[in-house]
């Protein structure tokens, strides 16, 4: 009896396996993941060389892994199973409080904060020290800022963080935000802050730089939107809503991309469909970019160093301005800006959330 059941089993997993393994290669493998925003590991390429040194059968692996048939709801159940079975508090560091996704961020990485000041820096060594610039920086809290501790989660320091950026950031002047702030101004499944809910820190921002407030903004609604922690938490989390801000004087303005030369729109509305609707802010992740607003104050310029949250918070401040340009120096060198721009008369802004300060290896 015992031999008849385990021959049973035995019998169950091989063919649960073999089923599995059969519809893993008779499917169309996909190209990317939309609920992680990554592309997907495809079939490795078979050589002599990557069988011996290994790298064939570590990317079979990731393949695998990668391909396994239903692996997003695999995935689902398995949180589902974490956070409601096993009363896990989160999945992966993901976790959820009051209704807000957000990611562990427990430790002050003082390596990346010396890497990030170090890099802010050099820019104004090289290129706004002997200028007639007017400099200023702004931290944005992440949302852990107003969620670990009320959910007992393990959480930075930020008094710490911010006391270490206001020391070493001294020779700019410091605009104040995370006042105006609540974790009802992010997204519930996404690290970025919601630009209809901003325009209290935009305003703010412009009355540091000596600029009236701007508030005749109309909404316009995108539709549902999965932020990236939808995907990292497996959960099935209600969507947001994308909505963006507009005016006559946005719908003029003209953006030119670097990178490629290109011109489009303050919003790129064909982002929306695309790996992270978030994009629609300003095409997403580019180097840099020109705005030219025919309505703003002639030769009247802003210079703005950020990272994927001023996308939606520069179109709130380009109001007054002639040109804004934004500069990620993720994607450029410091040393290429000079190729395209030079520094004057002009308002700097350096605007990073504390998620890369505390991360910044990205910053070049």
């Amino acid at each position: 009896m015992k031999k008849a059941k385990l021959i049973s089993i035995i019998l169950v997993f091989c063919i649960l396996i073999g089923g599995a393994s059969l519809w893993l290669f008779a499917k169309e493998d996909g190209e990317i993941s939309v609920w992680e925003r990554r592309k997907l590991q495809q079939f490795p390429v078979l050589k002599w060389e990557s069988v011996m040194d290994g790298k064939f059968m570590k990317e079979f692996v990731s393949y695998l892994s990668d391909q396994f048939p239903l692996r997003d709801e695999l995935r689902r159940l398995k949180a589902q199973v974490l956070f409601n079975l096993y009363q896990q508090k989160d999945n992966g560091g993901i976790y959820i409080q009051d209704g807000f996704a957000s990611k562990i961020d427990a430790v002050i990485n003082s390596g990346s904060v010396d890497h990030f000041t170090s890099r802010i820096g050099y820019l104004y060594d090289t290129y706004l020290k002997d200028s007639d610039c007017r400099v200023y920086y702004s931290i944005i809290p992440d949302k852990n800022y107003f969620l670990a501790e009320k959910g007992g989660y393990p959480h930075l320091d930020y008094d710490e963080l911010y006391c270490l950026l206001s020391e070493r950031l001294s020779y700019m002047s410091e605009i104040e935000i995370k006042h105006l702030l609540s974790a009802e101004d992010y997204y519930t499944t996404d690290t970025h802050w919601r630009q209809e809910k901003i325009t209290d820190v935009a305003n703010e921002i412009r009355k540091a730089m000596g600029l009236s407030e701007v508030t005749d903004f109309t909404e316009k609604t995108m539709g549902d939107f999965y932020g990236v922690y939808y995907g990292q938490s497996a959960l099935p989390l209600p969507p947001d809503t994308l909505t963006y801000l507009i005016n006559d004087e946005l719908e003029g303005c003209t953006v030119k991309n670097f990178e490629n030369g290109s011109e489009s729109k303050v919003y790129n509305e064909e982002k929306y469909t695309g790996l992270d609707p978030y994009d629609v802010y300003l095409s997403g992740a580019v180097s840099m970019l020109e705005i030219t607003n025919p309505m703003g104050e002639k030769g009247k310029e802003l210079v703005v160093f950020r990272d994927s949250f001023g996308s939606s918070l520069v179109p709130l401040l380009l109001s007054s301005y002639s040109k804004v340009t934004l500069v990620d120096t993720r994607y450029i060198s410091p040393d290429m800006i000079s190729q395209f721009m030079s520094f004057g008369n002009q308002d700097v802004l350096f605007i990073y959330s504390t998620l890369l300060v505390n991360s910044s290896s990205t910053l070049k």
